[in-house]
């Protein structure tokens, strides 16, 4: 098994004691996986306030709170992905430098949380996403998170979708100016234009 550099860098801030003391460690990881577990289709915005409204974590930047989430969630994903056994969980923590306690502590929540995984694991289906309708409304934004006038116009773009494994999913959504919304529709001409010289071939 192994890990992104990004991921690693995560894991060896969680395994410095300094950082995380033993019950912020362990609450980053009851956190880490109550963010991928219990709501999967809210996705991993939802986990930011699993993780800063933990007491055992409010003295810990939450910046490196979210690098370390992020790793800890990779980790859990990946490992799940992979069916990785304890040994492979150990050698893949071990190389990021944390100690026997701490790679225990984890292989004990990633044991008690398998089951629900992969369960998890499995409903994300095989096949790719169809979209079967898209509709847009054009929003002006008169002022930004950070109160300023930004009085600009953009996009905002749904996408429904349906899974051939699962049937309906929830609806895509996104916002976009008019250049990104020039550019996305570009090159779905191209795709399309290249689909149908390949089926004329």
């Amino acid at each position: 098994m192994e890990l992104s550099a990004y991921a690693q860098g995560g894991w060896r801030l969680l395994g410095d004691p300094r950082r995380f003391p033993r019950r912020s460690y362990a609450a980053l990881l009851r956190a880490a996986f109550r963010s991928l577990l219990d709501h999967p289709r809210a996705g991993l915005g939802k986990a930011d306030s699993f993780i800063l409204d933990d007491p055992d974590l409010k003295d810990i930047d939450p910046t490196v709170l979210k690098h370390c989430h992020a790793a800890a969630a990779t980790c859990i994903l990946e490992a799940g992905k992979q069916k990785a056994d304890i040994s492979a969980i150990s050698t893949c923590l071990e190389d990021c430098k944390l100690d026997k306690e701490r790679i225990e502590q984890f292989c004990t929540e990633y044991q008690k949380n398998k089951d629900a995984l992969e369960i998890l694991l499995g409903s994300i289906g095989r096949s790719p996403l169809h979209i079967t309708d898209v509709s847009w409304r054009l929003e002006y934004q008169i002022k930004s998170n950070q109160l300023h006038k930004t009085y600009q116009p953009s996009y905002l773009v749904t996408l429904n979708v349906e899974n051939s494994d699962s049937g309906s999913h929830p609806d895509v959504s996104f916002s976009c100016t008019m250049e990104q919304l020039q550019d996305l529709v570009g090159k779905l001409k191209d795709a399309a234009k290249s689909l149908e010289r390949a089926t004329q071939m």
